[in-house]
């Protein structure tokens, strides 16, 4: 009896005052407990005044094993799918918005004079964004106006080149009947004294020499004419390169939509930190602005763990559950698996796949960028 008094005080400690985690397995453990007291009590009580380790810790493993086997079973979603993954929600169709790069010197930013609203229903050849191009229609202005004033130059001197090939083509036709008439004088050398005779000849030698440089003056001349010209057109073109690339310039500036769709802007960094361009702002050639979407079809973007790319399959079917609106739920398809894995940052040993479902049907929250939760049943096809 003194055991069982003395057992009776060290079962005291277990009021839930003293020792709460043994209050679930207490009831548990209670038969065993009386059992375990009733045969060894008369050994204990003549040994020692307090209980033995083991039997402690008999009693620590049946509680937490209580309390463990009363929780409900954990691995498992609430509405029973047996796998569970994130993503981001995507367009099908987009096109991406970005600033023109310009050619020419000094047009490293642009500054946004206009910016459609995002959220904005677009179509085809609708404005969407317009950026400063008064300067480039001043170059283009300019460059126009020199263009102009050499092909003014090139004219005059082509007039000008005409008028003097027609008067070294009349000097040679002239030359050339000079030589035909000395030579008809020189016939008649036999019938006219040697004096008269050599004159004859002297004068038949100095038209064909005449002749002869006239011929090749004339060729220079034009040759030369033609090199005038060359250099005049080429000052010409240098006009006009810089006016075309003028020209295209502003038209690159003005930003149309090439599809139907609607605006979605994107976060860019400025100012450190990240945030929407604005009008009025500065941007860099070659920054992403905005996309133009079709909300119509939209798609939802998952990494996979290599432990569970081995449960999916293309073709498997899926519920789709955004995060910000959790009562917004659609029905999905496994569309794309990428069948190569990509390395992790945190370690080589460890690949993730991409996987592509397709959400059926169209709703106005259905957003790109937002967080979607995917649920995959096994029985899914």
């Amino acid at each position: 009896m003194r055991a069982i008094r003395q057992w009776s005080r060290f079962g005291r400690w277990a009021d839930k005052s003293a020792r709460p985690e043994l209050v679930e397995g207490r009831a548990v453990g209670c038969s065993w407990f009386d059992r375990l007291t009733t045969s060894v009590g008369t050994d204990i009580g003549a040994q020692q005044t307090r209980p033995l380790p083991a039997v402690r810790a008999v009693i620590v493993v049946l509680a937490l094993g209580a309390s463990v086997w009363a929780r409900p079973a954990g691995g498992a979603s609430g509405n029973g799918a047996e796998l569970r993954l994130q993503g981001s929600v995507e367009p099908v169709r987009s096109h991406p918005v970005i600033v023109p790069r310009l050619t020419g010197p000094g047009t490293g930013t642009l500054v946004i004079v206009h910016l459609v609203k995002p959220g904005t229903r677009v179509k085809r050849g609708d404005l969407l964004i317009e950026f400063d191009r008064q300067a480039q229609i001043k170059t283009a202005h300019d460059r126009e106006a020199e263009y102009r004033d050499f092909m003014e130059q090139i004219n005059r001197k082509r007039g000008e080149q005409l008028t003097a090939r027609a008067h070294g083509e009349a000097e040679m036709k002239i030359a050339e009947n000079a030589v035909k008439s000395a030579d008809l004088e020189v016939l008649k050398n036999e019938i006219v004294p040697p004096v008269t005779a050599e004159q004859n000849r002297l004068s038949l030698d100095e038209a064909r020499a005449k002749a002869e440089q006239l011929r090749r003056t004339f060729e220079l001349r034009r040759k030369a004419d033609a090199a005038d010209i060359r250099a005049l057109e080429i000052q010409r073109d240098r006009a006009l390169n810089p006016w075309k690339h003028a020209w295209s310039n502003a038209d690159k500036m003005r930003v149309v939509s090439p599809m139907d769709g609607m605006v979605v802007l994107k976060s860019t960094w400025k100012n450190g930190t990240m945030g929407e361009v604005q009008e009025g702002e500065e941007v860099r050639s070659g920054l992403g602005i905005m996309d133009v979407i079709d909300s119509s079809a939209m798609q939802v973007r998952a990494r996979v763990n290599q432990a569970d790319v081995s449960a999916l399959r293309v073709g498997q079917g899926a519920r789709i559950t955004l995060d910000s609106y959790p009562a917004r739920t659609f029905d999905g398809r496994l569309e794309q698996l990428s069948r190569i894995g990509a390395i992790s940052t945190m370690s080589n040993r460890v690949r993730t796949f991409l996987a592509v479902f397709s959400v059926q049907g169209s709703d106005p929250h259905l957003m790109p960028d937002l967080a979607a939760a995917i649920d995959i049943s096994g029985d899914r096809r």
